[in-house]
């Protein structure tokens, strides 16, 4: 029988998870956040009413049947023309589907058709909504990229969300049905945690009996995570009442000074509940490889 696999988070790391885990016999739901507010995204949301398309565009192009064909264009940004310099191509396709199929979710499933993804991708929540910040010399930030320019200088005490905005249905529907819920990789403060900040989706989760993995970080990450260790990243998770059973950690420790001088290798220091492996991309050691995270994820299934 297909195993129903969660996976939850937002950006990157999310869209490199779901580009291995394809290929593999599952059933897949992505739980996407919704609290982008940068570059292409974030000039949609203030122009076009639109709810953040960013994350949701790489994990559709991530579940693509053709994704290499896709990737590039959907990735595309407009390098001239008024009005649409900056734009990524994926962003203004989701905004065309958007407008002629009536909403967001509309949009979603016309462009999940039309590029025939494998899974199914679920935004966190269908409201509009932005991410706020505390630092800890008392500062207050609203907007993930302020948030993050502004933790290049100071550490983030906890993180919030501009109003109470209700969970996805869809999102809940698929935590419930969940074998095995995965979090992460991904940015901890603005991709990760932000899903949980919906009420329903904390407490689904909560309660789910299925096994709750999380897959920390190759590296620590310069505006959230600078110096965090492997138990920061559990810790800071537990101060928001999210749990695992289990952590995924990689074992390759690339040498200090491969990232920009902000960036270092995420030292194991814990022991428990750990599965460690080299899941590290060889070309580029700061960020997971998609097929070798894929690979210990089915192992563990």
């Amino acid at each position: 029988m297909m195993k129903n696999v969660v996976v939850i988070g937002g950006g990157t790391g999310l869209s490199t998870l779901l580009r291995g885990l394809k290929k593999y016999p599952f059933k897949i739901s992505a739980i996407v956040t919704m609290t982008d507010d940068g570059a292409s995204t974030g000039r949609l949301r203030r122009e076009a009413g639109m709810l953040p398309p960013g994350d949701v565009r790489k994990c559709i192009a991530a579940l693509a049947e053709n994704e290499s064909d896709l990737l590039d264009l959907f990735n595309y940004r407009f390098k001239r023309g008024f009005g649409i310099t900056g734009h990524s191509m994926g962003n203004l396709f989701l905004t065309a589907l958007k407008d002629t199929s009536g909403s967001f979710e509309g949009a979603i499933s016309k462009a999940s058709t039309l590029l025939n993804i494998k899974g199914e991708v679920i935004p966190a929540t269908l409201e509009d909504v932005y991410l706020g910040a505390k630092f800890e010399d008392g500062a207050k930030m609203i907007g993930e990229y302020k948030i993050t320019k502004y933790g290049y200088g100071m550490k983030i005490d906890n993180i919030f969300l501009s109003k109470e905005a209700k969970s996805n249905p869809k999102a809940i529907k698929a935590i419930k049905n969940a074998d095995i819920l995965l979090v992460g990789p991904g940015s901890l403060y603005t991709s990760i945690i932000p899903n949980f900040l919906h009420k329903e989706i904390k407490e689904e989760f909560k309660k789910s009996k299925a096994k709750k993995t999380y897959i920390c970080n190759v590296s620590t990450e310069r505006g959230e995570t600078e110096k965090f260790k492997a138990s920061d990243h559990i810790k800071t998770l537990s101060n928001y009442d999210i749990c695992f059973d289990q952590v995924i950690l990689n074992s390759k420790m690339f040498a200090k000074g491969s990232g920009d001088g902000f960036v270092e290798p995420v030292e194991i220091d814990i022991t428990e509940n750990v599965i460690t492996a080299d899941i590290s991309n060889d070309e580029n050691p700061l960020y997971h490889d998609s097929e070798k995270l894929a690979k210990v994820i089915f192992d563990i299934i």
